[in-house]
């Protein structure tokens, strides 16, 4: 038990000095706008791809010492009922996914660490939140719903194909 806390405390301090680490040599002032906020990709690759893993799927590094197993995010819409649930995802990523009946979760709650990071700028941290979530709701598979149809659920639309021949090969499967 002493040991995952540990080895949960190091993988998060190193994931948080690692966003605040800074290359040592002169960097023009005016290279970030001061509300520079990185893309969701950026943020997935730093914050969440060690326990998530590169593909989202959940086999990051550090996923097999975590007492809960990290979750496939590119489920989401599937899981949902096939709609991604943006709320649902930004609401995990502000305040953390909830209390859990057996123990706490090893997921950090990063609201407060975006706060921290952004200086407090409230604008920051929400395109944050909004940059990852976007992200990961790019992410989402297809989900077949008979033999006919493939839908897939991006944005908030609900996309039709068709299976056939050129249908599929249009979509690239």
């Amino acid at each position: 038990m002493i040991t995952r806390s540990m080895i949960l405390l190091a993988a998060l301090l190193y994931v948080v000095t690692a966003a605040g680490a800074k290359d040592h040599s002169p960097v023009e002032q005016t290279q970030f706008p001061s509300a520079y906020v990185p893309s969701g990709e950026t943020m997935y690759k730093q914050y969440c791809s060690a326990c998530h893993g590169a593909d989202c799927k959940g086999g990051g590094p550090v996923a097999s010492v975590l007492k809960i197993p990290p979750a496939d995010l590119t489920t989401l819409a599937m899981r949902h009922g096939g709609k991604f649930p943006y709320e649902y995802v930004s609401s995990v990523l502000r305040f953390g996914p909830g209390v859990f009946a057996h123990g706490s979760s090893d997921m950090p709650t990063w609201g407060p660490i975006f706060n921290f990071i952004d200086k407090y700028n409230e604008r920051s941290v929400q395109q944050r939140i909004m940059n990852l979530t976007g992200y990961l709701a790019s992410l989402q598979q297809w989900v077949i719903a008979d033999r006919s149809t493939l839908f897939f659920q991006s944005a908030s639309t609900r996309h039709s194909l068709h299976s056939s021949t050129s249908a599929i090969g249009s979509a690239g499967l």
